[in-house]
């Protein structure tokens, strides 16, 4: 990285959209060097990442770095979030959330080793985004100058374009219209239908990414070893790959997409669109495989502590030291989590067929569920069945006398 002469120099977290075009000329206009850093959390191609480049310095950037971090997000974040099951609303899979934590925290690390004297991203004052930039930034950071350019002048999309078209730099009309958010967990999709509650997405407004409606239907096979998924039919391959593999299967068939209705960390309601083919996917299966390993225990206080975990990733809460402990359970959690889960695709649906574990519990029980039992007998069962009807009979009892005594009283 070199100086200028005044000495201002700003590192910029670039998405190559119009609210980080802005971003770049409007801080270079004001005498920043600026140079842009795209963090590559997946969903690009290297077409893609070469028209950024050509982007960020058209839009006056002094240099643009890219960072390949996909292995870092899965390593770092998403096989938490994976272990979780996390879901928001019991559908969205957190698209965006891991995926800012990761690329703030690269671009933090970035300023502070090229002696930065600023720090910037190009968020808008109303969703959650600008709370997980400004966090990561301020923990990691703090020493540094925080720009926010957009947040700051509260400019419409429009008068972005304007000031880009001034200065010769075009802007997409479907950029204008839409807000696409791209990575390895999956996307989302802001515009004037998410704006409320009622509307749905155009189908031009999605990504070209569903196949026709006659798509072929078929099976597969995820091998899990201690709930990381390693094996697709077969085939081993880095988590990474594997992950890119269910996005091309699962998008092909529209699997994975919905409308995401939440509350914001601000308080606000706000609504998106998501296509998460393989979060999706692996959610479903790894889950599956919980069910047959883990106790019914360690399943109801890793659902409760993961959606605590999944929550904290999504308001920005991810460093807290809280998450590290949450992160060393569900780490633990996974120990017997391996073996084989067998699914269906077919045109917008999943379906769980089946799973098998070396260290299945259904296959170590000493009865089958509804047939007759080979662990007790049925004086044994009875009993325990007396007892644990004990204490609501109990509680029945008591409740009839006292509404015995206040019939009496009256």
């Amino acid at each position: 990285m070199t100086s200028d002469t005044n000495g201002k120099i700003a590192v910029l977290a670039f998405s190559g959209g119009l609210d980080t075009s802005f971003c770049t000329a409007w801080l270079a206009d004001r005498g920043y060097l600026v140079h842009t850093v795209f963090v590559n959390t997946g969903g690009h191609s290297a077409a893609q990442l070469a028209a950024m480049e050509e982007r960020a310095l058209a839009c006056g950037a002094a240099t643009h770095t890219g960072i390949d971090a996909r292995e870092d997000l899965f390593n770092n974040h998403l096989k938490y979030l994976l272990f979780a099951n996390a879901r928001r609303g019991a559908g969205y899979p957190l698209c965006v959330s891991a995926e800012r934590l990761c690329q703030a925290r690269h671009v933090a690390d970035y300023a502070l080793r090229n002696s930065a004297t600023a720090i910037a991203h190009g968020s808008t004052g109303a969703g959650n985004d600008q709370l997980r930039f400004d966090t990561v930034f301020r923990v990691m950071a703090a020493e540094l100058e925080l720009l926010t350019p957009v947040r700051q002048l509260g400019l419409s999309r429009e008068l972005e374009v304007e000031f880009l078209a001034a200065r010769g730099i075009p802007v997409d009309q479907k950029t204008t219209d839409y807000s696409v958010n791209e990575g390895m967990w999956g996307m989302t999709i802001g515009g004037q239908e998410t704006h409320g509650s009622w509307e749905s997405l155009p189908r031009h407004a999605w990504p070209a990414q569903e196949g026709s409606a006659a798509a072929e239907s078929r099976e597969c096979v995820l091998r899990f070893q201690n709930g990381i998924p390693v094996e697709l039919d077969g085939v081993a391959m880095p988590p990474v790959d594997l992950i890119e593999q269910l996005n091309q299967l699962g998008g092909a068939l529209g699997i994975g997409r919905g409308m995401h209705l939440g509350d914001t960390v601000l308080g606000i309601k706000g609504r998106i669109g998501y296509s998460a083919p393989a979060a999706h996917i692996l959610i479903e299966a790894h889950r599956e495989l919980e069910k047959l390993t883990l106790s019914a225990q360690q399943q109801f206080w890793k659902e409760t502590l993961g959606n605590l975990y999944g929550r904290l990733v999504h308001e920005s809460q991810a460093l807290d030291p809280l998450c590290r402990d949450l992160e060393a359970l569900l780490e633990s959690s996974q120990a017997m989590v391996s073996g084989e889960v067998r699914l269906g695709f077919a045109q917008h649906r999943l379906e769980v067929l089946g799973s098998r574990s070396p260290h299945s519990l259904m296959a170590l029980q000493p009865a089958a569920y509804g047939e007759q039992s080979r662990g007790w007998n049925g004086d044994e069962v009875a009993a325990y069945n007396k007892l644990h009807a004990m204490q609501q009979q109990l509680c029945h009892l008591q409740d009839a006398g006292s509404e015995k005594k206040r019939g009496g009283t009256q």
